[in-house]
Protein backbone atom coordinates (compact mmCIF):
# COMPACT_ATOMS: atom_id res chain seq x y z
CA UNK A 1 0.00 0.00 0.00
CA UNK A 2 1.25 2.95 -1.45
CA UNK A 3 0.85 5.91 1.87
CA UNK A 4 3.13 8.33 0.70
CA UNK A 5 1.90 11.96 0.59
CA UNK A 6 2.93 15.61 -0.82
CA UNK A 7 0.88 17.50 2.07
CA UNK A 8 3.24 19.96 3.33
CA UNK A 9 3.12 18.00 6.95
CA UNK A 10 4.37 15.56 5.30
CA UNK A 11 6.98 16.55 3.57
CA UNK A 12 8.13 18.73 7.06
CA UNK A 13 8.35 15.56 9.21
CA UNK A 14 10.21 13.58 6.42
CA UNK A 15 12.44 17.05 6.85
CA UNK A 16 12.87 15.73 10.24
CA UNK A 17 13.69 12.08 9.54
CA UNK A 18 16.34 13.21 6.75
CA UNK A 19 17.84 15.53 9.54
CA UNK A 20 17.90 12.52 12.07
CA UNK A 21 19.74 10.49 9.62
CA UNK A 22 21.98 13.22 9.06
CA UNK A 23 22.85 13.98 13.20
CA UNK A 24 23.28 9.97 13.14
CA UNK A 25 26.03 10.18 10.06
CA UNK A 26 27.77 12.77 12.20
CA UNK A 27 27.36 11.73 15.40
CA UNK A 28 26.85 7.81 15.49
CA UNK A 29 26.84 7.21 19.12
CA UNK A 30 23.21 9.62 18.96
CA UNK A 31 19.84 8.14 20.46
CA UNK A 32 17.34 9.78 19.07
CA UNK A 33 13.93 10.20 20.27
CA UNK A 34 11.14 12.15 18.40
CA UNK A 35 10.55 14.29 15.64
CA UNK A 36 6.90 15.15 14.27
CA UNK A 37 6.06 18.15 11.97
CA UNK A 38 4.98 21.64 13.48
CA UNK A 39 4.00 24.76 11.95
CA UNK A 40 5.93 26.14 9.68
CA UNK A 41 8.70 23.46 10.17
CA UNK A 42 9.67 20.60 12.31
CA UNK A 43 12.09 19.25 15.03
CA UNK A 44 13.83 16.01 16.38
CA UNK A 45 15.07 15.47 19.87
CA UNK A 46 18.33 13.85 20.78
CA UNK A 47 20.58 12.60 23.63
CA UNK A 48 24.14 13.62 21.81
CA UNK A 49 27.33 13.31 23.40
CA UNK A 50 28.38 16.34 23.75
CA UNK A 51 26.61 19.78 23.51
CA UNK A 52 25.43 21.43 19.47
CA UNK A 53 26.69 24.81 19.03
CA UNK A 54 25.21 26.95 16.32
CA UNK A 55 28.47 26.22 14.29
CA UNK A 56 26.99 22.27 14.25
CA UNK A 57 24.09 23.56 11.97
CA UNK A 58 25.00 24.43 8.84
CA UNK A 59 27.32 21.24 9.33
CA UNK A 60 23.88 19.00 9.69
CA UNK A 61 22.17 20.81 7.26
CA UNK A 62 25.33 19.89 4.57
CA UNK A 63 24.82 16.34 5.27
CA UNK A 64 20.73 16.75 4.98
CA UNK A 65 21.44 17.92 1.51
CA UNK A 66 23.92 14.85 0.52
CA UNK A 67 20.97 12.76 1.99
CA UNK A 68 18.38 14.75 0.00
CA UNK A 69 20.55 14.33 -3.55
CA UNK A 70 21.09 11.06 -2.86
CA UNK A 71 16.56 10.95 -3.74
CA UNK A 72 16.60 7.26 -1.03
CA UNK A 73 12.94 6.04 -1.16
CA UNK A 74 10.95 6.40 2.03
CA UNK A 75 10.06 2.98 2.40
CA UNK A 76 7.30 1.63 5.31
CA UNK A 77 7.26 -1.78 6.87
CA UNK A 78 5.36 -3.45 9.56
CA UNK A 79 7.06 -5.65 11.70
CA UNK A 80 6.63 -7.37 15.13
CA UNK A 81 7.21 -5.67 18.67
CA UNK A 82 10.00 -8.04 19.02
CA UNK A 83 11.40 -7.21 15.24
CA UNK A 84 10.87 -3.92 16.41
CA UNK A 85 13.27 -4.49 19.64
CA UNK A 86 16.12 -5.83 17.91
CA UNK A 87 16.00 -2.92 15.34
CA UNK A 88 16.08 -0.36 17.99
CA UNK A 89 18.60 -1.96 20.24
CA UNK A 90 20.18 0.59 21.84
CA UNK A 91 18.09 3.00 21.24
CA UNK A 92 16.42 3.80 24.90
CA UNK A 93 14.13 6.09 23.88
CA UNK A 94 12.60 4.05 20.78
CA UNK A 95 12.51 0.84 23.36
CA UNK A 96 10.35 2.92 25.44
CA UNK A 97 7.95 4.40 23.11
CA UNK A 98 7.60 0.64 22.12
CA UNK A 99 6.87 -0.81 25.60
CA UNK A 100 3.83 1.87 25.39
CA UNK A 101 1.79 0.69 22.35
CA UNK A 102 -0.32 -1.85 22.61
CA UNK A 103 -0.28 -3.20 18.99
CA UNK A 104 1.15 -6.41 18.15
CA UNK A 105 2.51 -4.89 14.99
CA UNK A 106 4.23 -1.30 14.40
CA UNK A 107 5.02 0.83 11.57
CA UNK A 108 8.72 1.78 10.45
CA UNK A 109 9.79 3.51 7.98
CA UNK A 110 13.28 3.37 6.11
CA UNK A 111 15.00 5.72 4.15
CA UNK A 112 19.11 5.49 3.46
CA UNK A 113 20.55 4.25 6.11
CA UNK A 114 17.98 5.12 8.90
CA UNK A 115 15.24 3.28 10.25
CA UNK A 116 12.20 5.10 12.57
CA UNK A 117 9.53 3.71 14.47
CA UNK A 118 6.90 6.14 12.82
CA UNK A 119 3.25 6.25 11.69
CA UNK A 120 3.19 8.04 8.66
CA UNK A 121 2.96 8.98 6.08
CA UNK A 122 6.27 10.54 4.35
CA UNK A 123 7.06 11.84 0.69
CA UNK A 124 8.05 8.95 -1.90
CA UNK A 125 11.50 9.97 -1.32
CA UNK A 126 13.94 12.32 0.06
CA UNK A 127 14.71 14.66 -2.58
CA UNK A 128 10.65 15.78 -2.26
CA UNK A 129 11.15 17.08 1.45
CA UNK A 130 11.28 20.86 0.00
CA UNK A 131 13.66 23.56 1.15
CA UNK A 132 14.51 23.34 4.46
CA UNK A 133 16.48 25.51 7.07
CA UNK A 134 18.04 24.71 10.79
CA UNK A 135 17.27 27.33 13.23
CA UNK A 136 17.98 26.68 16.65
CA UNK A 137 18.90 23.97 19.07
CA UNK A 138 17.12 24.37 22.67
CA UNK A 139 16.62 21.55 25.63
CA UNK A 140 13.70 19.57 26.25
CA UNK A 141 13.48 16.95 28.46
CA UNK A 142 12.15 13.86 27.47
CA UNK A 143 8.04 13.31 27.52
CA UNK A 144 7.74 17.03 29.09
CA UNK A 145 8.91 15.79 32.63
CA UNK A 146 11.38 17.64 34.34
CA UNK A 147 12.18 14.38 36.20
CA UNK A 148 13.45 13.11 32.67
CA UNK A 149 16.74 13.40 30.73
CA UNK A 150 17.31 16.67 29.37
CA UNK A 151 17.60 16.06 25.09
CA UNK A 152 18.99 18.44 22.61
CA UNK A 153 16.09 19.39 20.57
CA UNK A 154 16.91 20.73 16.95
CA UNK A 155 14.27 23.05 15.22
CA UNK A 156 14.12 23.52 11.57
CA UNK A 157 11.17 25.00 8.75
CA UNK A 158 11.12 23.76 5.63
CA UNK A 159 8.69 25.07 3.10
CA UNK A 160 7.71 23.83 -0.66
CA UNK A 161 9.89 25.59 -3.19
CA UNK A 162 12.93 28.01 -1.89
CA UNK A 163 11.34 31.12 -2.71
CA UNK A 164 8.61 30.45 0.37
CA UNK A 165 11.70 29.30 2.61
CA UNK A 166 13.55 32.82 1.51
CA UNK A 167 9.86 34.66 2.19
CA UNK A 168 9.75 32.99 5.75
CA UNK A 169 13.16 33.55 7.09
CA UNK A 170 12.75 37.47 5.73
CA UNK A 171 9.58 37.44 8.37
CA UNK A 172 11.73 35.09 10.93
CA UNK A 173 14.56 38.33 10.73
CA UNK A 174 11.38 40.88 11.09
CA UNK A 175 10.46 39.25 13.95
CA UNK A 176 13.60 38.83 15.84
CA UNK A 177 13.91 42.47 15.84
CA UNK A 178 10.10 42.92 16.83
CA UNK A 179 10.84 40.19 19.84
CA UNK A 180 8.89 41.63 22.64
CA UNK A 181 12.17 40.86 25.33
CA UNK A 182 14.55 42.27 23.18
CA UNK A 183 12.57 45.48 22.97
CA UNK A 184 11.10 45.31 26.49
CA UNK A 185 15.03 45.84 27.34
CA UNK A 186 16.12 48.28 24.62
CA UNK A 187 13.16 50.48 25.77
CA UNK A 188 13.28 49.64 29.54
CA UNK A 189 9.80 48.08 29.79
CA UNK A 190 10.15 44.98 31.56
CA UNK A 191 12.63 42.77 33.32
CA UNK A 192 11.96 38.82 34.97
CA UNK A 193 14.46 37.99 37.05
CA UNK A 194 15.80 34.77 38.51
CA UNK A 195 16.35 36.46 41.73
CA UNK A 196 12.52 37.09 42.11
CA UNK A 197 11.60 33.58 40.15
CA UNK A 198 10.66 32.84 36.61
CA UNK A 199 7.89 33.62 35.06
CA UNK A 200 7.46 36.50 37.43
CA UNK A 201 7.46 39.78 35.70
CA UNK A 202 8.96 43.16 37.24
CA UNK A 203 7.45 45.97 34.88
CA UNK A 204 9.93 49.48 34.79
CA UNK A 205 8.14 52.96 34.84
CA UNK A 206 7.99 53.15 30.82
CA UNK A 207 6.31 49.26 30.85
CA UNK A 208 3.86 50.18 33.65
CA UNK A 209 2.89 53.89 32.17
CA UNK A 210 1.73 51.59 28.81
CA UNK A 211 -0.23 49.23 30.81
CA UNK A 212 -1.94 51.88 32.98
CA UNK A 213 -2.88 53.67 29.74
CA UNK A 214 -4.22 49.93 28.80
CA UNK A 215 -5.94 49.56 31.94
CA UNK A 216 -7.66 53.16 32.64
CA UNK A 217 -8.93 52.70 28.75
CA UNK A 218 -10.40 49.21 29.69
CA UNK A 219 -12.11 50.60 32.67
CA UNK A 220 -13.39 53.34 31.28
CA UNK A 221 -15.06 51.30 28.09
CA UNK A 222 -16.41 48.67 30.52
CA UNK A 223 -17.93 51.30 32.32
CA UNK A 224 -19.75 52.84 30.02
CA UNK A 225 -21.14 49.40 29.07
CA UNK A 226 -22.94 48.78 32.32
CA UNK A 227 -19.68 46.47 33.93
CA UNK A 228 -19.26 47.03 37.63
CA UNK A 229 -15.25 46.66 38.70
CA UNK A 230 -14.38 45.00 41.19
CA UNK A 231 -11.20 43.58 43.25
CA UNK A 232 -11.17 39.74 44.42
CA UNK A 233 -8.12 38.47 46.92
CA UNK A 234 -5.30 36.49 45.80
CA UNK A 235 -5.57 34.02 48.11
CA UNK A 236 -9.09 31.62 49.14
CA UNK A 237 -9.21 28.38 51.03
CA UNK A 238 -8.79 25.37 48.76
CA UNK A 239 -12.22 24.09 49.14
CA UNK A 240 -13.92 26.63 47.18
CA UNK A 241 -11.07 25.65 44.31
CA UNK A 242 -12.02 21.95 45.26
CA UNK A 243 -15.81 22.72 44.84
CA UNK A 244 -15.52 24.68 41.62
CA UNK A 245 -13.40 21.83 39.92
CA UNK A 246 -10.30 23.41 39.51
CA UNK A 247 -8.46 21.31 41.97
CA UNK A 248 -10.09 17.86 40.36
CA UNK A 249 -9.34 19.00 36.94
CA UNK A 250 -6.38 21.97 36.74
CA UNK A 251 -4.41 20.65 39.83
CA UNK A 252 -0.77 20.12 37.47
CA UNK A 253 -1.36 24.00 37.06
CA UNK A 254 -1.99 25.04 40.29
CA UNK A 255 0.59 25.89 43.06
CA UNK A 256 0.82 24.09 46.56
CA UNK A 257 -1.88 25.05 49.01
CA UNK A 258 -0.28 27.32 52.45
CA UNK A 259 -1.62 26.48 55.81
CA UNK A 260 -2.80 28.92 57.53
CA UNK A 261 -4.47 28.89 60.78
CA UNK A 262 -5.25 25.08 60.44
CA UNK A 263 -6.98 26.52 56.85
CA UNK A 264 -5.12 25.37 53.36
CA UNK A 265 -5.22 28.34 50.97
CA UNK A 266 -4.48 28.85 47.55
CA UNK A 267 -3.08 31.02 45.47
CA UNK A 268 -5.91 31.76 42.82
CA UNK A 269 -5.62 30.58 39.67
CA UNK A 270 -9.04 32.14 38.06
CA UNK A 271 -10.96 35.55 39.35
CA UNK A 272 -14.30 33.97 39.14
CA UNK A 273 -15.06 32.18 42.53
CA UNK A 274 -14.22 35.80 43.92
CA UNK A 275 -17.21 37.23 41.28
CA UNK A 276 -19.42 34.44 42.54
CA UNK A 277 -19.34 35.30 45.83
CA UNK A 278 -20.08 38.73 45.38
CA UNK A 279 -22.98 37.55 43.31
CA UNK A 280 -24.23 36.11 46.11
CA UNK A 281 -23.36 38.46 48.94
CA UNK A 282 -27.11 39.14 48.75
CA UNK A 283 -30.91 38.28 46.92
CA UNK A 284 -31.07 38.80 43.35
CA UNK A 285 -33.98 39.48 41.04
CA UNK A 286 -34.71 38.64 38.00
CA UNK A 287 -34.51 42.56 37.29
CA UNK A 288 -31.49 43.28 37.92
CA UNK A 289 -30.09 40.63 35.25
CA UNK A 290 -27.81 40.94 33.88
CA UNK A 291 -25.26 41.74 36.25
CA UNK A 292 -21.94 42.62 34.92
CA UNK A 293 -18.54 42.29 37.28
CA UNK A 294 -15.22 43.66 35.45
CA UNK A 295 -11.47 42.81 37.06
CA UNK A 296 -7.74 43.36 36.10
CA UNK A 297 -7.55 40.08 38.73
CA UNK A 298 -3.66 38.87 39.04
CA UNK A 299 -3.77 35.59 38.79
CA UNK A 300 -0.89 32.18 39.25
CA UNK A 301 -0.66 29.24 37.63
CA UNK A 302 2.47 26.85 37.79
CA UNK A 303 3.93 26.61 34.41
CA UNK A 304 6.90 23.81 33.66
CA UNK A 305 10.05 25.85 33.51
CA UNK A 306 10.71 24.41 29.83
CA UNK A 307 7.41 26.86 28.60
CA UNK A 308 8.21 29.83 30.03
CA UNK A 309 9.02 32.60 27.28
CA UNK A 310 9.16 36.04 28.06
CA UNK A 311 5.51 37.75 29.09
CA UNK A 312 3.54 35.39 26.81
CA UNK A 313 4.19 32.67 29.14
CA UNK A 314 4.01 33.79 32.69
CA UNK A 315 3.66 32.18 36.56
CA UNK A 316 1.67 35.48 37.42
CA UNK A 317 -0.51 36.93 34.85
CA UNK A 318 -3.14 39.85 35.20
CA UNK A 319 -6.58 38.75 33.43
CA UNK A 320 -9.10 41.81 32.03
CA UNK A 321 -11.35 38.97 33.57
CA UNK A 322 -15.42 39.65 33.28
CA UNK A 323 -18.26 37.63 34.17
CA UNK A 324 -21.51 38.37 33.42
CA UNK A 325 -24.32 36.75 35.90
CA UNK A 326 -27.95 36.63 33.19
CA UNK A 327 -31.32 34.67 33.01
CA UNK A 328 -30.86 31.89 30.16
CA UNK A 329 -33.32 34.32 27.73
CA UNK A 330 -30.80 37.01 28.34
CA UNK A 331 -27.10 34.63 26.57
CA UNK A 332 -26.99 35.50 23.51
CA UNK A 333 -27.71 39.08 23.42
CA UNK A 334 -25.04 39.33 26.42
CA UNK A 335 -22.50 37.02 24.47
CA UNK A 336 -23.37 39.52 20.86
CA UNK A 337 -22.42 42.42 22.88
CA UNK A 338 -18.96 41.39 24.57
CA UNK A 339 -18.45 40.10 20.68
CA UNK A 340 -19.00 43.57 19.82
CA UNK A 341 -16.72 44.93 22.96
CA UNK A 342 -13.78 42.79 22.25
CA UNK A 343 -14.39 44.06 18.36
CA UNK A 344 -14.03 47.64 19.24
CA UNK A 345 -10.78 46.67 21.86
CA UNK A 346 -9.67 44.93 18.37
CA UNK A 347 -9.35 48.10 15.92
CA UNK A 348 -8.59 50.33 18.38
CA UNK A 349 -5.47 48.76 19.37
CA UNK A 350 -5.05 48.38 16.14
CA UNK A 351 -5.50 44.64 15.17
CA UNK A 352 -7.39 44.68 11.69
CA UNK A 353 -7.43 41.12 11.27
CA UNK A 354 -8.24 38.30 13.40
CA UNK A 355 -10.71 34.71 13.26
CA UNK A 356 -13.08 33.70 15.19
CA UNK A 357 -12.85 29.81 16.75
CA UNK A 358 -15.40 28.30 18.78
CA UNK A 359 -13.91 25.44 21.28
CA UNK A 360 -16.20 22.60 22.35
CA UNK A 361 -16.25 20.16 24.89
CA UNK A 362 -13.48 18.25 26.15
CA UNK A 363 -12.40 14.57 26.84
CA UNK A 364 -12.49 15.37 30.77
CA UNK A 365 -15.53 17.74 31.35
CA UNK A 366 -17.69 19.37 34.20
CA UNK A 367 -21.22 18.56 33.63
CA UNK A 368 -23.29 16.78 31.34
CA UNK A 369 -23.30 16.68 27.98
CA UNK A 370 -27.01 17.88 27.61
CA UNK A 371 -25.70 20.97 29.37
CA UNK A 372 -22.61 21.50 27.33
CA UNK A 373 -24.87 21.47 24.16
CA UNK A 374 -26.79 23.81 25.33
CA UNK A 375 -24.05 26.49 25.63
CA UNK A 376 -22.28 25.37 22.68
CA UNK A 377 -25.63 26.01 21.11
CA UNK A 378 -25.74 29.70 22.78
CA UNK A 379 -21.91 29.81 21.10
CA UNK A 380 -23.03 29.12 18.05
CA UNK A 381 -26.31 31.16 18.06
CA UNK A 382 -24.58 34.59 18.47
CA UNK A 383 -21.77 34.02 16.16
CA UNK A 384 -24.71 33.05 13.17
CA UNK A 385 -26.30 36.28 14.57
CA UNK A 386 -23.45 38.19 14.03
CA UNK A 387 -23.21 36.81 10.37
CA UNK A 388 -19.01 36.04 11.74
CA UNK A 389 -17.76 33.29 9.83
CA UNK A 390 -15.83 31.08 12.82
CA UNK A 391 -13.38 28.02 13.51
CA UNK A 392 -14.27 24.63 15.13
CA UNK A 393 -11.68 23.49 17.73
CA UNK A 394 -13.04 20.34 18.58
CA UNK A 395 -12.07 19.22 22.11
CA UNK A 396 -10.88 22.46 22.75
CA UNK A 397 -13.17 24.31 25.74
CA UNK A 398 -12.19 25.22 29.14
CA UNK A 399 -13.39 22.18 31.76
CA UNK A 400 -16.55 24.02 32.79
CA UNK A 401 -18.28 25.19 29.39
CA UNK A 402 -17.34 25.55 25.25
CA UNK A 403 -15.80 28.75 24.52
CA UNK A 404 -15.05 31.33 21.20
CA UNK A 405 -11.62 32.02 21.46
CA UNK A 406 -10.23 35.14 19.29
CA UNK A 407 -7.06 34.98 17.23
CA UNK A 408 -5.44 38.20 16.62
CA UNK A 409 -2.98 38.51 13.59
CA UNK A 410 -0.60 40.68 13.80
CA UNK A 411 1.57 42.90 11.30
CA UNK A 412 3.77 39.47 10.53
CA UNK A 413 0.61 37.59 10.24
CA UNK A 414 1.27 35.54 13.47
CA UNK A 415 -1.75 34.29 15.39
CA UNK A 416 -1.90 35.54 19.52
CA UNK A 417 -4.58 34.21 21.72
CA UNK A 418 -6.94 37.27 22.31
CA UNK A 419 -10.66 37.53 23.88
CA UNK A 420 -12.23 34.75 25.24
CA UNK A 421 -15.86 33.97 25.94
CA UNK A 422 -17.25 31.07 27.89
CA UNK A 423 -21.14 29.93 28.33
CA UNK A 424 -20.97 28.16 31.77
CA UNK A 425 -23.68 26.29 33.53
CA UNK A 426 -21.58 24.57 35.73
CA UNK A 427 -20.50 26.63 37.68
CA UNK A 428 -23.59 27.89 39.30
CA UNK A 429 -24.50 24.85 39.74
CA UNK A 430 -21.70 23.86 41.95
CA UNK A 431 -22.22 27.23 44.10
CA UNK A 432 -25.73 27.26 43.98
CA UNK A 433 -26.06 30.82 42.10
CA UNK A 434 -29.14 31.74 41.91
CA UNK A 435 -31.71 34.40 41.33
CA UNK A 436 -35.36 35.19 42.37
CA UNK A 437 -37.57 34.73 39.13
CA UNK A 438 -40.60 36.45 38.45
CA UNK A 439 -42.73 33.21 39.64
CA UNK A 440 -40.96 34.09 43.10
CA UNK A 441 -39.26 30.58 43.21
CA UNK A 442 -34.97 30.42 42.87
CA UNK A 443 -33.73 29.78 39.26
CA UNK A 444 -29.95 29.19 38.32
CA UNK A 445 -28.24 32.22 36.38
CA UNK A 446 -25.60 31.84 33.64
CA UNK A 447 -22.04 32.63 33.90
CA UNK A 448 -20.69 33.68 30.90
CA UNK A 449 -17.06 34.41 31.65
CA UNK A 450 -14.92 36.49 29.21
CA UNK A 451 -11.72 38.78 28.43
CA UNK A 452 -11.39 41.10 25.76
CA UNK A 453 -7.65 41.78 25.62
CA UNK A 454 -6.67 38.16 27.39
CA UNK A 455 -3.67 38.76 29.97
CA UNK A 456 -2.00 42.09 30.14
CA UNK A 457 1.18 40.39 30.08
CA UNK A 458 0.53 38.48 26.63
CA UNK A 459 -1.37 41.11 25.05
CA UNK A 460 1.68 44.07 25.73
CA UNK A 461 3.77 41.33 24.68
CA UNK A 462 1.72 41.84 21.44
CA UNK A 463 0.87 45.10 21.41
CA UNK A 464 5.08 45.73 21.63
CA UNK A 465 5.78 43.30 18.85
CA UNK A 466 2.45 44.52 16.77
CA UNK A 467 4.43 47.58 16.55
CA UNK A 468 8.34 46.79 16.33
CA UNK A 469 8.11 48.98 19.93
CA UNK A 470 7.18 52.30 18.01
CA UNK A 471 3.58 52.71 20.06
CA UNK A 472 0.61 54.83 18.70
CA UNK A 473 1.03 58.32 20.51
CA UNK A 474 -1.43 57.95 23.00
CA UNK A 475 0.37 54.52 24.50
CA UNK A 476 3.68 56.04 24.07
CA UNK A 477 5.98 56.12 27.15
CA UNK A 478 7.13 59.78 25.75
CA UNK A 479 5.17 61.88 23.50
CA UNK A 480 7.17 64.10 22.79
CA UNK A 481 11.39 64.81 23.14
CA UNK A 482 12.51 68.26 23.18
CA UNK A 483 16.59 68.80 21.73
CA UNK A 484 18.34 71.97 22.48
CA UNK A 485 20.93 72.19 20.17
CA UNK A 486 23.11 74.10 22.65
CA UNK A 487 23.34 75.08 26.30
CA UNK A 488 22.04 78.50 25.61
CA UNK A 489 18.63 76.64 24.17
CA UNK A 490 18.16 74.99 27.64
CA UNK A 491 15.60 77.74 28.83
CA UNK A 492 13.62 77.95 25.77
CA UNK A 493 13.54 74.08 25.58
CA UNK A 494 12.22 74.24 29.24
CA UNK A 495 9.76 76.38 28.66
CA UNK A 496 8.21 74.43 25.64
CA UNK A 497 8.27 71.77 27.89
CA UNK A 498 6.06 72.95 30.60
CA UNK A 499 3.87 74.27 27.87
CA UNK A 500 3.12 70.53 26.47
CA UNK A 501 3.11 68.83 29.53
CA UNK A 502 0.10 71.70 30.89
CA UNK A 503 -1.49 70.24 27.77
CA UNK A 504 -1.57 66.83 28.97
CA UNK A 505 1.56 65.83 26.44
CA UNK A 506 3.78 63.34 28.16
CA UNK A 507 7.03 65.09 27.21
CA UNK A 508 10.90 65.77 28.25
CA UNK A 509 14.40 67.49 27.80
CA UNK A 510 17.57 65.88 26.04
CA UNK A 511 19.90 67.68 28.70
CA UNK A 512 23.01 65.52 27.83
CA UNK A 513 25.78 67.25 25.75
CA UNK A 514 26.07 65.35 22.83
CA UNK A 515 25.91 66.17 19.47
CA UNK A 516 22.08 67.51 18.28
CA UNK A 517 22.60 64.21 15.61
CA UNK A 518 23.27 61.68 18.47
CA UNK A 519 20.13 62.98 20.45
CA UNK A 520 17.68 62.75 17.36
CA UNK A 521 19.49 58.97 16.95
CA UNK A 522 18.48 57.90 20.47
CA UNK A 523 15.16 59.63 20.48
CA UNK A 524 14.43 57.57 17.30
CA UNK A 525 15.84 54.17 18.87
CA UNK A 526 13.92 55.09 21.62
CA UNK A 527 10.79 55.12 20.07
CA UNK A 528 9.92 59.10 20.89
CA UNK A 529 7.23 59.80 17.89
CA UNK A 530 8.05 63.44 17.76
CA UNK A 531 11.38 64.96 18.37
CA UNK A 532 11.80 68.72 18.76
CA UNK A 533 14.54 70.64 18.06
CA UNK A 534 15.17 73.89 18.99
CA UNK A 535 17.91 76.35 18.31
CA UNK A 536 18.53 80.39 17.66
CA UNK A 537 15.69 79.94 14.58
CA UNK A 538 13.14 78.44 16.61
CA UNK A 539 13.10 80.67 19.72
CA UNK A 540 13.21 83.81 17.50
CA UNK A 541 10.14 82.39 15.58
CA UNK A 542 8.53 80.86 19.20
CA UNK A 543 8.35 77.46 17.73
CA UNK A 544 10.36 74.26 17.17
CA UNK A 545 11.82 72.12 14.06
CA UNK A 546 9.87 68.44 14.68
CA UNK A 547 11.25 65.34 13.51
CA UNK A 548 9.39 62.32 13.44
CA UNK A 549 10.74 58.62 14.81
CA UNK A 550 10.34 57.43 11.13
CA UNK A 551 13.35 60.06 9.59
CA UNK A 552 10.56 62.80 8.55
CA UNK A 553 11.53 66.31 9.34
CA UNK A 554 8.41 68.17 8.98
CA UNK A 555 10.07 71.67 9.58
CA UNK A 556 9.68 74.43 11.45
CA UNK A 557 6.01 74.55 13.61
CA UNK A 558 4.19 76.69 15.96
CA UNK A 559 4.43 75.23 19.70
CA UNK A 560 0.52 75.75 19.29
CA UNK A 561 0.14 73.29 15.83
CA UNK A 562 2.65 70.96 17.62
CA UNK A 563 0.28 70.64 20.55
CA UNK A 564 -2.46 70.35 18.23
CA UNK A 565 -1.38 67.99 16.73
CA UNK A 566 -0.28 65.61 19.11
CA UNK A 567 -3.56 65.87 20.87
CA UNK A 568 -5.01 65.26 17.59
CA UNK A 569 -3.39 61.56 17.29
CA UNK A 570 -3.79 60.94 21.28
CA UNK A 571 -7.71 61.58 20.66
CA UNK A 572 -8.12 59.73 17.88
CA UNK A 573 -5.68 56.57 19.03
CA UNK A 574 -3.95 56.50 15.83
Amino acid sequence: MDESSNSIETQRHSASHVMAEAVLQLFPDAKFAIGPAIEDGFYYDFDLPRPLTPDDLPVIEDQMRKIVAQNSAFIRREVSKDEARVLFAGQPYKLELLDDLEEGHVSVYTQGAFTDLCRGPHVASAGQVGAFKLLRTAGAYWRGDESRPMLQRIYGVAFPTAEELESHLAMLAEAAKRDHRKLGKELDLFSIHDEIGPGLVCWHPNGALVRQLIEDFWKAEHQKRGYGIVYTPHIGKLDQWKQSGHWEFYRENLYSPMDLDGQQYLLKPMNCLGHILIFKSRTRSYRELPIRMAELGTVYRYERAGVLYGLTRVRGFTQDDAHIFCRQDQIQSEVEAVVKLAQFMMRTFGFAKYKMVLATRPDKFAGTPDVWEHATAALTAALDSLGLSYEEDPGGGAFYGPKIDVKLADALGRDWQGPTIQVDFNLPQRFDVCYIGEDGSEHLVTMIHRTVLGSMERFFACLVEQYGGAFPVWLSPIQARVIPIADRHVEYARGVEDRLRCAGIRVDVDMRGERMGSKIRDAQMAKVPYMLVVGDKEIEAGGASVRLRSGEDTGLCSIEDIQSRILAAVGDRT
